[in-house]
């Protein structure tokens, strides 16, 4: 579990082809610091789990399906990455609730800058828009932030100095993909008012039916009187 608040501007150093995955060698000495094999890490948003690791490095395996459903795929020798450990039981929620289970990508659209933020424009999938709700939150490459406006198949960001010297976000230009997560809330939510209307319609047919079956046994008792 992540909570959307980078700590490392990592990069990529090595991608190795291994034809249905690849293994990644990442630079995070922050991130790697108290680091075991099998640690999970956020990279863009992603959970990955720690293969190996050394001065300041570690590795971690892509599979095909992750390759192709987020924005790793694109990443190359040399790319800045966000990276961000899981949060320790009983740390601070400093962002909101990051599964580090990308839904989609997006596509930066246009930078709007002012004198001390940034006015950013995303593309997203249509099938995620419903997710996305002004003031609302949601995770692009790893990072926490809040929804200023949210269209049928836009959202905006606004990011302040820190997250723009910070993170990839800083960098990302118009055409660029980034990687989406949304509040995993709504999606539970969704799930939990399908399921109880569907049980509620079964109920009332249930019930319907079993009023109906009495009416009728009532109806012939009174006609064998």
């Amino acid at each position: 579990m992540f909570t959307g608040i980078v700590e490392e501007l990592g990069e990529v150093t090595a991608i190795e082809n291994l034809g249905d995955s690849s293994r990644f060698r990442l630079r995070g000495p922050v991130v790697t610091e108290n680091a075991k094999h099998g640690d999970s890490i956020a990279v863009n948003g992603v959970c990955l789990t720690v293969v190996d690791f050394e001065n300041g490095e570690f590795t971690a395996d892509v599979m095909a399906e992750t390759l192709n459903r987020s924005s790793l795929g694109a990443l190359a020798t040399g790319s800045r990455v966000n990276l961000e450990r899981p949060v320790a039981v009983g740390g601070r929620l400093g962002g909101h609730i990051v599964q580090g289970h990308v839904d989609g990508t997006g596509t930066v659209v246009e930078r709007t800058p002012s004198e001390h933020w940034e006015l950013v424009r995303i593309a997203l999938p249509a099938a995620l828009s419903r997710y996305v709700v002004e003031k609302g939150s949601i995770t692009v490459d790893g990072v926490s932030l809040t929804v200023v406006d949210a269209g049928p198949d836009f959202f905006t960001i606004s990011l302040i100095p820190t997250t723009l010297a910070l993170t990839t976000l800083g960098i990302k230009g118009p055409g660029d993909p980034v990687n989406l997560e949304v509040d995993v809330l709504a999606k539970y939510v969704e799930r939990l008012l399908g399921a109880g209307a569907g049980t509620e319609t079964t109920e009332t047919t249930e019930t319907a039916g079993t009023a109906g079956t009495a009416l009728k046994t009532a109806q012939t008792e009174e006609s064998d009187r």
